[in-house]
């Protein structure tokens, strides 16, 4: 009997997972609600939960309720995929909310990534992206002064910016990226949700247009437990060294 309750548990809450009825994030049911709402003692409940845990459908940890886990959504770097149409492929929603738009002096550093002077004026943007209203990136770029001044003009809220400098004649040919992971700081932790130093994956981006020219420079920071990266690659080659990624 006891196995048939703790059967009966687990596909339930399963089923409450698969239905949306509990979402990434979400707590689940107490062991002590669990137990009330079954009539049953608390042995076969910790045994539908160890089920759900097996499965990768929720994490527990000592002190706090069990917790649906996030399913990792895959994220290509050989090719050019913004956020906005990668997220409605995967069937979520994606979202953004602005921290920072303003024109700025390069430092040393973003004037290398941008191939103009120290000094020069270049468009900062700082935006925190949502996926079904979740913090799931932390979004840092840096335009060319005409290129980032034509973010001025729109709702950078609303829109993807790739799409539309795309459809200023912006649109992105050559790309180059870099992954690692890296200890969030004051305002990953933040907008993102996590405590300070915790790792998050960082995909830097230098985008080049039509004739060549680096245009952005941006550096994305990824909660590492919602995203995982891939790379389309075409094998390894005679003498054991890795053939260049697919499109890269």
């Amino acid at each position: 009997m006891a196995e048939l309750v703790y059967t009966r548990i687990a596909d339930d809450l399963r089923a409450r997972i698969a239905d949306g009825d509990l979402r990434p994030g979400d707590d689940v049911p107490t062991e002590a609600e669990l137990a009330e709402r079954w009539n049953t003692s608390r042995g076969p409940i910790r045994n539908a939960l160890g089920v759900l845990r097996a499965e990768g459908l929720i994490e527990t940890h000592r002190g706090r309720p069990a917790r649906v886990v996030s399913r990792k959504a895959n994220q290509p770097v050989d090719t050019s995929v913004p956020f906005t149409r990668w997220a409605r492929d995967l069937g979520v929603t994606p979202g953004a909310v602005t921290q920072e738009l303003s024109l700025r002096r390069a430092d040393a550093e973003t004037a290398a990534a941008l191939q103009v002077a120290p000094g020069e004026t270049i468009m900062s943007v700082v935006r925190l992206r949502l996926l079904d209203g979740r913090p799931t990136m932390l979004e840092r770029l840096r335009y060319r002064e005409d290129v980032g001044r034509l973010l001025l003009d729109v709702d950078t809220d609303a829109i993807s910016i790739t799409e539309y400098l795309a459809s200023q004649g912006h649109g992105i040919v050559g790309l180059q990226h870099e992954i690692d992971a890296v200890a969030a700081d004051a305002q990953d932790a933040a907008l993102l949700r996590v405590a300070p130093g915790s790792p998050i994956l960082r995909l830097s981006r230098i985008s080049r247009d039509a004739d060549g020219r680096v245009f952005e420079a941006s550096e994305d920071r990824y909660l590492s437990e919602v995203v995982r990266f891939t790379v389309a690659a075409s094998g390894i080659s005679d003498h054991g060294q890795y053939l260049r990624a697919v499109g890269g």
